[in-house]
């Protein structure tokens, strides 16, 4: 029985070293999972704000197809292929999601594929509608709109919940896109659009936004219900075959429309030539699939409010952007409307720091409580003079 006893540490001090082991993989895995968010971040703001000002250079040049102009937004995933090849992770933990993700209907996940598919096939031809009929402030404004939408479907299909500094950053980022209206030049705009195209643009925008929220809504949910696996591989699995969906889609509307017919004259009459036409919609391909990874990328790592939020931040990137390329004009809304859009930001990742922060003292309290448990357990064994006889220490005796 003493050599039992002896070998067991009332201080628990052969606990601490498998905790604090167990804290440094934590705080790793939590730095990692920052330069991933970070990464995707990059990736949304990069790629939304090149693709959108290719996109509005397309129709500013005297281009024209919506169809083209939306299949340039799904065409490009083929280049993502590559990255099926970068090895996994050896950690335990991607084993076991990997086992989850076998054991997942191959048909639920394709009825996601093909659902999300054909909702972004029509959110981006929508959107290509709105871009070539509004101008770029009215255009910004109304995409902020999918904050709000988003927000709306997040609480019934994600459990959502508002807290003072989310609220603060949906009316910081909402009202800083408002700002944009308010800049608005009536020769400003990709078309010198009618009453009638602008009301069609403007609708057409606004659904565009609406759909795009549930998509990000619906993405987190298939995460959760259907995927239940957090890898990279999961989310090139997503956008791969939901882009192919959503090709497939627009590639048929280009056909039965006809614009096909009218590409090579569009081509021809470009402003800035055959070359550039070419770059531009191969462009265009290239920085939306970029925009794709981040946005998927961010719904994954924290939630499709937070991509949103993101998204939304890009907005008055976008003008500020054109001011540089296009040479714009530049005025004090359009400065006041970033500064805001930047605190909005900033509110939201605040609070992401709070949920991190209080996840991480909850956890080590529970950790602490696991410990004290273990040492009392050992501690009243130790005083009683009894150890198990089925233990195996034990039974060597």
């Amino acid at each position: 029985m003493y050599d039992a006893a002896k070998n067991i540490n009332p201080n628990g001090d052969a606990e601490d070293f498998p905790n604090e082991l167990s804290n440094t993989i934590k705080n790793k895995k939590r730095h990692q999972r920052w330069l991933r968010i970070a990464l995707y971040v990059v990736s949304v703001l990069l790629g939304q704000s090149a693709a959108t000002l290719l996109g509005r250079l397309y129709y500013q040049e005297g281009a024209n197809s919506k169809w083209l102009g939306t299949l340039v937004q799904l065409v490009g995933f083929p280049i993502l292929l590559p990255l099926y090849f970068i090895p996994a992770s050896k950690h335990p933990s991607a084993t076991n999601t990997i086992n989850n993700h076998e054991q997942s209907s191959i048909s639920k996940r394709a009825i996601v594929y093909v659902l999300l598919g054909l909702l972004v096939a029509l959110n981006s031809y929508l959107y290509s509608v709105g871009l070539s009929y509004l101008p770029v402030s009215t255009y910004a404004l109304i995409c902020s709109s999918q904050l709000a939408f988003n927000a709306f479907f997040s609480f019934f299909l994600n459990s959502l919940k508002f807290t003072p500094y989310i609220i603060n950053s949906l009316v910081l980022l909402t009202v800083s896109s408002v700002l944009l209206v308010f800049h608005t030049d009536p020769s400003s705009g990709s078309t010198q659009a009618s009453k009638h195209k602008y009301m069609i643009g403007f609708i057409c925008t606004v659904a565009a936004s609406a759909g795009y929220g549930l998509v990000l809504s619906l993405t987190q949910l298939a995460f959760k219900k259907v995927f239940k696996k957090e890898s990279f591989k999961v989310i090139l699995d997503l956008i791969i075959y939901q882009s192919l969906v959503s090709t497939m889609v627009i590639l048929v509307g280009l056909f039965a429309s006809g614009e096909f017919r009218s590409l090579k004259e569009e081509m021809k009459d470009y402003g800035m030539g055959k070359a550039s036409y070419v770059l531009n919609l191969s462009f265009t391909a290239i920085t939306w699939q970029v925009f794709s990874v981040g946005c998927v990328g961010l719904i994954l790592e924290v939630s499709s409010l937070f991509s949103n939020v993101i998204s939304v931040l890009g907005v008055p990137i976008v003008p500020i952007l054109a001011i540089v390329i296009f040479h714009d004009k530049m005025n004090g809304l359009k400065v006041i409307s970033l500064l805001l859009a930047l605190w909005g930001f900033l509110s939201y990742i605040y609070q992401q720091y709070l949920d991190e922060t209080n996840s991480k003292t909850l956890q080590q309290t529970n950790n602490d409580a696991s410990s004290r448990d273990s040492q009392n357990g050992i501690s009243g064994q130790v005083e009683t003079g009894y150890i198990d006889s089925k233990s195996p220490r034990n039974s060597l005796k």
